[in-house]
């Protein structure tokens, strides 16, 4: 999502402000969600929201494929608002994996851990992301930055529907938490 500015201004011609508002959609509905997370089920282990939330990452990422560089904005809003829930419940299950999967005199440690790989993803997908773009879309002007984005879409799609896949396959183990 950091290069989704880039693609509204410069691959479809959206204005900043109006770049800005589709932005904090996504933002918004992720911060929301994740906010509510903590209603869901208490049956659906931590692995499992954390594959639903990447699943429906993925499916947001699929519907911010097929742009061309007439797209509007409100082209984005379905996809970013489907992976914003996506990423409000996969952040607040990551967070919990984070908290469960250490003893309790260590949670500080734990959250740490993930905040720490939080950031050092984010920055190697954002590398990932623009590299991909790069080598999709050569050329100058909007096309090759919509082309790029779009196979940038699809492998970030690929990449948390496999996640997704992993999370789920992943048995839940009894918390040291719990225990204490």
């Amino acid at each position: 999502m950091s290069y989704a500015l880039t693609l509204m201004q410069r691959g479809l011609g959206i204005g900043l402000l109006a770049s800005a508002a589709v932005i904090a959609a996504w933002s918004a509905t992720s911060m929301l969600v994740a906010l509510g997370a903590r209603r869901l089920p208490t049956r659906l282990t931590s692995p499992i929201r954390l594959a639903i939330g990447l699943a429906l990452a993925a499916g947001g990422e699929l519907a911010l494929t097929g742009l061309g560089t007439g797209s509007s904005a409100t082209r984005l809003l379905p996809g970013l608002l489907i992976a914003g829930v996506g990423s409000g419940i996969a952040n607040a299950a990551l967070g919990r994996l984070a908290v469960e999967s250490v003893p309790r005199e260590q949670a500080g440690m734990g959250s740490g851990a993930n905040n720490t790989a939080r950031y050092l993803g984010g920055a190697a997908g954002v590398a990932v992301v623009v590299a991909v773009i790069g080598a999709a879309g050569s050329g100058t002007g909007a096309t090759p930055i919509v082309h790029g984005w779009n196979v940038a879409a699809l492998v970030c799609a690929g990449l948390c529907a496999a996640g997704a896949i992993i999370a789920a396959l992943c048995r839940p183990h009894a918390s040291p938490l719990a225990a204490g």
